[in-house]
């Protein structure tokens, strides 16, 4: 046991392999009346969830007053402290983590270093999350497999303190995002649908938007009507496939097209050139 804790417990990652993100350890901890940390920086990100009891926190010349159901954050190159409360010290459970996405996925859910702290979580959810991570790490026989279980843990607890984390977004702006993120849907639906015969009117219903709603909005964030996002998005993998082996018949099948004729009309039409043209031009560049 620590001997600044009545209770401590933690778990390390023994591979931290992943650059995108990826656990480092988790842990638990009572400590003692007004144990303190720093100020100090670190080079990860370390999150603390209090479970009871209170404490401060200090960052980036702020001041946060902490108790049950405050998580609050530390970012790397931050200089930081914390100390628990002399009457009623803080009971706590962290993570710790790296990676490229780890930023932008902490802003995703309303969390900066001018405000690292984010009040009022469920700590029955969060303590779940935070001992799977934990427990991603009692084996050692395949630590790849160990990682990516914690990994999945992590984002949970994300998505978690996001819900959380929703008092910084007005009503407009909620209305304004969640159309911005219909339209991403949209097109991220047809990006990865091309290949198949694409109906505007059910892409609407699913979305839960009338068809001509779901135009208007879509042209206006992207400049072209559905149907015509989804025509260049073919029209661009056709000339991609044009310069493999692949036959003029398997190109049109590949981007949506049962019918090879129709399709090099098309093509023709959008490109100024016959596939079969186009193939030989790209030759003879």
């Amino acid at each position: 046991m620590n001997s600044e804790h009545t209770y401590f417990d933690v778990r390390i990652n023994p591979l931290h392999s992943n650059p995108d993100l990826s656990v480092l350890f988790s842990g638990e901890g009572k400590p003692l009346p007004q144990h303190k940390m720093g100020p100090a920086v670190h080079d990860y990100y370390l999150i603390h969830t209090v479970l009871s009891g209170n404490g401060i926190f200090e960052i980036g010349g702020r001041t946060y007053t902490c108790s049950t159901g405050d998580t609050f954050i530390i970012y790397p190159g931050e200089l930081f402290s914390y100390i628990a409360d002399a009457d009623t010290p803080w009971h706590y459970i962290w993570v710790a983590f790296t990676g490229r996405s780890a930023s932008t996925t902490l802003s995703h859910i309303g969390a900066t270093p001018e405000q690292a702290v984010i009040s009022n979580s469920n700590t029955r959810k969060l303590r779940h999350y935070y001992r799977h991570i934990r427990a991603s790490f009692q084996q050692t026989e395949f630590p790849e497999l160990e990682e990516l279980e914690s990994e999945g843990w992590l984002k949970l607890l994300l998505r978690e303190l996001g819900r959380t984390n929703t008092h910084h977004i007005t009503t407009k702006q909620i209305a304004e995002t969640d159309i911005q993120r219909q339209i991403g849907q949209a097109i991220r639906y047809l990006e990865l649908q091309y290949t198949q015969a694409v109906s505007i009117e059910h892409l609407a219903r699913s979305l839960g938007y009338h068809r001509t709603y779901l135009c208007k909005m879509f042209k206006q964030s992207t400049g072209s009507s559905p149907m015509q996002y989804l025509f260049n998005i073919r029209m661009e993998r056709a000339k991609q496939l044009l310069q493999t082996a692949m036959t003029i018949d398997q190109v049109a099948s590949s981007v949506g097209f049962n019918d090879a004729l129709y399709f090099s009309k098309q093509f023709h039409k959008w490109s100024g050139s016959a596939p079969s043209v186009y193939r030989k031009e790209l030759r003879n560049v």
